[in-house]
């Protein structure tokens, strides 16, 4: 059920990033494990998306990660708060990345309304790429680590959604990105509440 690293070695970065909407993303912190699956998801197409941390092959200690062979984490702090994960593809050389905004949790529950500090369960305790991260354990002690290893990986359990049921947008928090932030490279399943709806 584990994917694979052929499932991340390809360069197509959108139609991973569509493709990643249903399997689900786990982590194993102390031997708990917490997860559920993937319901929205923001490409980042290498060195020609001005959106990209890579963007004209910008190689920096950061965004060292995204240069990796896909099938690892990239995972980076956001204006010196969030943890944000992120799933690397292509090949190495190629800095593709796709980021994780929202599960759906199904196990672990309590351990994810622990970690974000919640009394009660709500849709907000995934949504958001900062929230999703922090609710699954995920840090930056994470980054490069291989998603087919034990620590953070994604499952195919037989989950999938229609043409119909997903939504391509643009991505959010791109504005510097010009023409780049208008581009549909966000996923998300619609009629969600764990993901945001515009």
């Amino acid at each position: 059920m584990k994917l694979t690293e052929d499932f991340y070695t390809h360069n197509d970065v959108l139609g991973i990033a569509r493709n990643l909407l249903g399997k689900y993303l786990f982590t194993c912190i102390d031997g708990v494990i917490s997860g559920g699956y993937i319901l929205e998801s923001e490409a980042y197409n290498g060195v020609v998306d001005k959106a990209s941390h890579a963007f004209g092959g910008k190689q920096t200690p950061r965004t060292q990660t995204m240069f990796g062979q896909g099938g690892i984490a990239y995972v980076y702090l956001c204006y010196g708060i969030h943890e944000m994960f992120n799933v690397v593809t292509s090949v190495e050389g190629e800095p593709h990345a796709i980021l994780i905004r929202a599960i759906v949790p199904t196990e672990g529950i309590d351990v994810m309304m622990a970690r974000r500090n919640l009394k009660a369960f709500k849709p907000s305790i995934t949504c958001g790429p900062g929230s999703c991260a922090k609710a699954l354990g995920i840090t930056r002690q994470m980054n490069a680590n291989s998603l087919t290893g034990g620590v953070v990986w994604i499952e195919d359990r037989g989950l999938s959604f229609t043409d119909e049921e997903i939504m391509a947008a643009p991505r959010i928090g791109v504005d510097y990105a010009g023409d780049d932030a208008l581009l549909p490279y966000r996923f998300f399943v619609k009629g969600s509440p764990f993901a945001k709806k515009k």
